[in-house]
């Protein structure tokens, strides 16, 4: 099978199109036929070993992983022993974790990481879904606690996670405002923001206070972010999409000096980490087909160009998903 391969970390050129063997599930697993593969910011940051922290757990000279990607949406191929409730021919979606390995033509999945694929959703749609969709819900559901009549503001509002997090507070019934840029105003508004900020020309965190500040780029201080908050509000971290790599802990920095300041401070500051697992896939399922969360993918390569679609992401200003496809 064909397969978006790497040795050695380094740029998008140290990725590859390579014929490889199929995997062959074993007991739990499921061997997906892939149809679409989305793109995370985690994707680059495995591609080069960025931060260099991450390199204890990744590898310390290449990726234990060789083939990248991990969110998918596609066929069973095949299930191995003990699988229930997914059957060959079946449509699914779902997350491999830090085993990559989803920019491929078939990949095996613990069957604790697939679930059916939303009825009202196409395969790029549903490759959209996972990390980026799990992100929102533990963000906003377990760490926000967002509910009826709270006001949440979702800084990155245009990103892959921030689309979704925007239809989720809505669902949930909060008063959304979304910071973006210029040309994501509209998209943002049609989300279904009540207030849309660019940050361009106005500064969100010298403004309203909100009950729940959700942090998706990291290019702001703690104390201009709790700034945002009611006196009592919470302040959610998430990654960083401001970060562009060569430092020793990138992103890790702002999340741990949250995780060190929490205790000393009458804001709630957490930095939850998310794992989609069969529950929240499902979750997630039950959103999309009652229609409070619609995948957004802006921009599609084939799985050749996978180099050209992780790099697209890695700059910075990809807007909502970017999906590879075979």
């Amino acid at each position: 099978m064909r397969a978006i391969v790497q040795d050695r970390y380094g740029p998008p050129e140290t990725l590859t199109l390579a014929e490889v063997d199929v995997p062959v599930p074993r007991a739990g697993e499921v061997l997906v036929r892939v149809e679409a593969a989305s793109v995370n910011a985690y994707d680059w940051h495995v591609m080069r070993g960025d931060p260099r922290m991450a390199r204890l757990a990744l590898g310390l000279s290449r990726p234990r992983a060789r083939i990248r990607g991990r969110d998918f949406a596609g066929r069973a191929e095949a299930v191995g022993a003990d699988v229930r409730g997914i059957r060959p021919g079946d449509a699914v979606f779902g997350d491999l974790g830090d085993a990559d390995g989803a920019f491929a033509e078939y990949v095996c999945a613990p069957a604790t990481r697939v679930a059916p694929r939303p009825a009202n959703l196409t395969a790029q749609q549903a490759a959209a879904l996972p990390l980026a969709g799990s992100t929102a819900l533990v963000g906003l559901c377990d760490a926000g606690r967002v509910g009826p009549g709270h006001r949440v503001l979702v800084n990155g509002a245009a990103g892959g996670v921030g689309t979704l997090a925007v239809q989720l507070a809505t669902a949930l019934g909060a008063t959304v405002t979304g910071v973006c840029s210029t040309r994501n105003v509209e998209l943002v508004r049609s989300l279904g923001a009540d207030h849309v900020v660019d940050y361009t020309r106005a500064d969100f965190t010298r403004g309203p206070r909100h009950d729940v500040v959700f942090d998706l780029v990291g290019n702001r201080s703690l104390t201009a972010l709790r700034r945002a908050l009611t006196p009592t509000g919470t302040l959610v971290l998430s990654g960083g999409g401001g970060y562009h790599g060569g430092s020793l802990l990138g992103p890790v920095r702002l999340l741990l000096r949250g995780r060190l300041l929490a205790p000393f401070v009458r804001h709630r500051i957490l930095a939850p980490t998310a794992a989609p697992d069969r529950a929240q896939l499902d979750t997630l399922r039950a959103h999309a087909e009652a229609g409070r969360l619609t995948p957004i993918v802006d921009r599609t390569y084939p799985l050749h160009e996978a180099a050209r679609a992780i790099a697209h992401v890695e700059g910075g200003h990809a807007r909502a998903k970017v999906v590879v496809t075979l």
